[in-house]
């Protein structure tokens, strides 16, 4: 039996924990239906006992002071907006945690949750992923991770991550053919109709610009390419009149929205295919040309590049109409 352990981190999202309690739970009955021992034995952990909500009534939550060494540990995904104010109150857990993955505990992070591994510096040099929109601000406070946005799942020397909330059943069904093998992850995968063979997180991500801040240079160059992306010019057409040089434009502005503006018009035109796709009945040349691109080879390879999936794919799966 493998002793699972669950924080109950300040600003957890309640899905995240109410969905491995779920999944580990239904292991343990498929075990005991068959007349074997439990495969997991399921913990909560926390630094305030006032954090169990009356869902979790029925599991005695053990302070990290007194928790014995951990097989697995899950980090949730945190509910609140402030990545770096959740991060700092959740301060407590950062030695705990290092101390448990010395000791030979693995320790795996759904969505969000992997910035609290990431200010341990567990992770620094390998793999890691989290919720698509939050991987800007992720790999701006840790840098020395290698984020694979893309992806969603990561794994390397027993730390694992996954993307958005979703994603975490997929982290679930890895660890779960790691632990009991691919039989039990397959019923595990029926049980939560869960699409096995996703890879990629890619075609879920929304472009948010950086809009807050008091550059206001900067913000003229992002005004003049949101309001001039759709027509087919490059981008030294669109910040021309900008008064400064070039150069200071573009290091202001790599500096306040932590990409070029080259990348920004990109993602920029980008978004709006999307929208286009997804939200009108316009024919594949019109969401081209109205989106600043006029070569459909370049528009198809661009997209897929940035969305993991050609436009005719990204209809088809996301269209409203």
């Amino acid at each position: 039996m493998k002793n699972l352990g669950i924080l109950l981190t300040y600003n957890y999202r309640l899905l995240s924990v109410a969905a491995l309690l779920d999944v580990f739970e239904n292991v343990n009955r498929f075990y005991k239906d068959e007349g074997k021992y439990p495969a997991f034995n399921i913990n909560l952990f926390c630094i305030d006992k006032n954090l169990l909500p009356a869902e979790f009534s029925n599991y005695n939550p053990q302070n990290i002071a007194d928790a014995p060494q951990q097989d697995i540990i899950f980090v949730p995904a945190f509910r609140s907006d402030d990545i770096r104010g959740a991060v700092a109150a959740n301060q407590a857990y950062i030695p705990w945690l290092q101390q448990q993955f010395s000791s030979g505990s693995e320790i795996a992070c759904v969505c969000t949750g992997a910035f609290l591994l990431g200010a341990t510096g567990l992770l620094n040099g390998k793999p890691a992923t989290t919720h698509i929109d939050a991987c800007q601000a992720f790999n701006s406070i840790f840098p020395a991770v290698n984020l694979q946005p893309e992806k969603v799942v990561t794994g390397e020397g027993g730390l694992y991550t996954s993307g958005g909330s979703t994603s975490s059943f997929h982290l679930m069904l890895h660890l779960l053919q790691k632990y009991c093998g691919k039989d039990v992850a397959v019923r595990i995968a029926k049980l939560f109709s869960i699409d096995m063979d996703r890879e990629q997180q890619t075609y879920f991500s929304t472009f948010y610009p950086a809009q807050q801040h008091n550059d206001q240079l900067v913000a003229m160059a992002q005004r003049q390419i949101e309001e001039g992306f759709h027509h087919n010019g490059t981008i030294e057409d669109l910040i021309k009149e900008i008064p400064g040089s070039r150069r200071n434009i573009l290091r202001r502005f790599k500096q306040i929205t932590g990409i070029t503006p080259i990348e920004y018009l990109q993602k920029t035109r980008i978004e709006a295919a999307k929208k286009l796709l997804v939200q009108t009945n316009q024919q594949m040349t019109e969401v081209m040309l109205n989106s600043g691109y006029n070569d459909p080879k370049a528009f198809r390879k661009v997209f897929r590049k940035a969305v993991g999936m050609t436009p005719t794919g990204y209809r088809e799966k996301f269209f409203m109409g």
